[in-house]
């Protein structure tokens, strides 16, 4: 049988769903290929007025913190040592290479001359955080496919390559986590220059730690929500003691986020701050759905035990940040009497970015070994192996010994 046959027969034993992302992903690729052949000018409704559309405000800005967690959780387990965290990290780390990769997709389509995205390496230019950015998305995205490689050599049985990993893992992840604070942040510095055009609610000096603060708390709502549909959906372990810790650890972050976002509203801000009342609006259902209502559920223990309850506050965090991505890359740039809408195109490759993120975290946890990672299961003692201890064997082995 040929390897397309074997690949087809396997696609054929496929959940429904997962064949409808195969199609949702087929036509992003070719929304995609109709871009790169027939250009921005035609595909996109980008112009002067707005020279970023969809695929920044989502696909860069919004997907960026979207995949925060691995960054997030490695610092909360190996810098605080809260190791009973650990089995979460494996998909945490999945998914956030597959953000940052897919970012990194977004980028290449909305660069004009994509085939010169070579020069950023060659020709620096220090000054601008657009420079940073893509430096730090280009180093962040080779640290998470370092740490991912762990689970493919346990899956085929690659010894040596394991005992380096497991010898790097604490530099990849101080690594992870100052890269990803310069770039998150850095998100935020990319708007400072847009002084007359980003409206007052959201621009102030301090948006670069609101990015970095908001992107943690996204960090960790979204391992509560992945974690809690791969269970359900997925039939992968139950983690809902994990979550609660993490649960316990969100409104933290959350109430961080409140108070510098009132501080720099009201002590550095400067403008008019209500003379739209769309972006009030806007401004509104962001506070008040995606931080002050998941703030006060996630304060009340009956919340954060319940896996429902817990997991839709982990929702209102997300959706408030990626209104949040969208009000200060759009809404609240665009100047009175003018809109912006994207394209067919422009969607349908979005779509597809969406769809591939969901299409290859299942298909990874599917083949390799994501979820199985409990250190309370694993031979550390070996580090060039994977393999369950089994107490009996090993007590038995000892009465052997000492017989």
């Amino acid at each position: 049988m040929t390897a397309a046959k074997i690949i087809m027969n396997e696609i054929k034993g496929y959940h429904r769903f997962v064949k409808f992302l195969i199609v949702l992903v087929s036509l992003g690729a070719l929304a995609s290929l109709v871009r790169f052949v027939f250009g921005l000018g035609v595909t996109t409704n980008l112009n002067d007025t707005f020279p970023w559309g969809l695929w920044i405000s989502f696909d860069v800005v919004t997907a960026v913190p979207l995949a925060a967690g691995a960054f997030t959780l490695g610092a909360i387990v190996h810098c605080f040592h809260i190791k009973k965290l650990e089995p979460l990290v494996r998909p945490a780390i999945v998914t956030g290479f597959l953000g940052y990769s897919l970012v990194s997709i977004g980028l290449l389509l909305d660069l004009g001359q994509p085939q010169r995205c070579w020069h950023t390496m060659v020709y620096w230019n220090p000054h601008s955080p657009m420079f940073e950015v893509s430096m730090c998305i280009m180093a962040y995205t080779t640290v998470l496919f370092m740490e991912f490689l762990s689970p493919v050599c346990e899956k085929f049985g690659y010894h040596v390559p394991l005992r380096l990993l497991r010898t790097l893992e604490m530099p990849l992840v101080i690594a992870a986590a100052s890269i990803s604070t310069l770039h998150q942040s850095s998100l935020g510095t990319f708007f400072l220059i847009a002084v007359d055009k980003l409206h007052s609610l959201w621009y102030n000096p301090l948006l670069p730690l609101l990015f970095w603060v908001s992107a943690m708390c996204t960090g960790i709502s979204i391992i509560i929500v992945e974690a809690t549909m791969s269970h359900k959906w997925m039939g992968q372990p139950d983690e809902s003691e994990l979550l609660e810790t993490l649960a316990k650890i969100l409104p933290w972050g959350l109430m961080t986020y409140l108070t510098i976002k009132l501080f720099s509203l009201f002590a550095l801000t400067e403008g008019p701050l209500f003379n739209r009342p769309g972006l009030v609006v806007l401004f509104a259902v962001e506070m008040l759905g995606g931080v002050i209502i998941p703030l006060v559920l996630l304060m009340n223990s009956n919340v954060r035990e319940n896996n429902r309850l817990r997991a839709t506050a982990a929702w209102l965090v997300i959706a408030g940040v990626i209104l949040n991505r969208f009000n200060v890359s759009m809404f609240g740039m665009e100047a009175p009497g003018t809109f912006y809408y994207p394209s067919f195109i422009e969607t349908m490759v979005t779509v597809g970015i969406l769809a591939a993120h969901v299409l290859f975290f299942v298909l990874i946890a599917k083949y390799f070994p994501i979820f199985e990672h409990h250190p309370e299961t694993v031979d550390y003692s070996i580090p060039d192996s994977f393999h369950k201890t089994d107490k009996g064997q090993a007590a038995h082995g000892t009465a052997a010994s000492e017989a």
